[in-house]
């Protein structure tokens, strides 16, 4: 069985230092103690598009999981539900996107 995660990309925020405070302060540790099931969380800070166009994501978090099944079961918990609002309601600049994927990873 192949590991999965769920990708929340957050667009730039309208209000930037709010957006990262509440980020910073809020949600990562609301999402640390709340979802459970969770084996490794990545926050990522877009610099930029490879092309070096404007970036239309301003954050992109990765939540690790051993199954599909143990993230659906986070996803439907009361604390896997109260972060993915909490997710919605900071996001100042429209709505993130939320993709589940499978995951292969070669380490070099």
């Amino acid at each position: 069985m192949k590991a999965v995660k769920l990708i929340v990309m957050y667009p730039a925020p309208t209000d930037l230092l709010t957006f990262e405070r509440r980020y910073a302060e809020e949600h990562v540790p609301m999402a640390v103690e709340k979802l459970d099931g969770k084996t490794r969380f990545v926050a990522s800070l877009i610099l930029s598009n490879a092309d070096k166009t404007a970036a239309s994501f301003h954050r992109i978090a990765e939540v690790y999981f051993p199954s599909l099944g143990d993230l659906q079961a986070c996803l439907s918990s009361p604390g896997g539900q109260e972060t993915a609002a909490h997710a919605v309601e900071i996001s100042s600049g429209g709505a993130p996107v939320f993709l589940i994927s499978e995951v292969e990873t070669f380490d070099f």
